[in-house]
């Protein structure tokens, strides 16, 4: 009876892993499909803002609603690629809302704002070290993905010193921001699906 517990718990590990794996790859295929200028740092970038959220609290909702209306005044839709939203990383649970959504009449800055600071100052913030583990069960899928990207071993070795300093974020690669102009917001995928996707949508 305890062996077959055992074998069963073993092949219940055994799926679970396989179905990481899969879903980690489907992730990593789908953005650089989307984004074939990504280097190891964009992929990165996606997969701790959907499980890290925003890269810091808002304290100063002022300073905050000055660099989003300095960012509107400098950008336009053209400038930006053809989408209003976009789910962050394996998980989706954030997403990113591009500033498009708000150029385009669908939201007001307003609306953006708020979405943004609650969804940074609403949520209790995972450790960078259930972080840095979530990253490396990710990296080693990645690696045996042999993806041949640009930069591949320094930019991974650039992430792993930043987690050794205690710190996640990092910036796009200069080839995404070059190749795709990002300008969005992280919102909690809750509040996307109430507040905001019925207005994007129209609804």
């Amino acid at each position: 009876m305890i062996k077959r517990l055992l074998t069963i718990l073993a092949m219940t590990i055994c799926l679970t892993t396989m179905l990481q794996a899969q879903t980690v790859e489907s992730f990593v295929t789908g953005l650089l499909q989307q984004y074939p200028e990504a280097r190891l740092l964009d992929i990165y970038k996606s997969s701790f803002q959907d499980y890290m959220g925003a890269e810091h609290l808002v304290g100063d909702i002022e300073s905050a609603r000055g660099y989003l209306e300095q960012e509107l005044s400098t950008t336009t839709s053209v400038d930006l690629q053809d989408w209003y939203y976009e789910p962050c990383g394996v998980e989706g649970r954030y997403v990113r809302i591009s500033l498009k959504a708000v150029i385009d009449g669908k939201i007001t800055p307003e609306v953006l704002l708020d979405a943004f600071v609650r969804s940074a100052n609403g949520s209790e913030r995972p450790t960078v070290e259930q972080w840095t583990d979530r990253w490396h069960q990710m990296i080693a899928v990645i690696d045996s993905m042999s993806l041949d990207l640009p930069h591949y071993e320094e930019d991974k070795q650039f992430i792993e010193k930043v987690l050794a300093m205690g710190k996640y974020a990092i910036s796009h690669s200069p080839e995404y921001r070059d190749a795709y102009s990002p300008h969005y917001r992280i919102v909690r995928r809750e509040i996307f699906d109430k507040e905001l996707k019925p207005l994007i949508a129209g609804e």
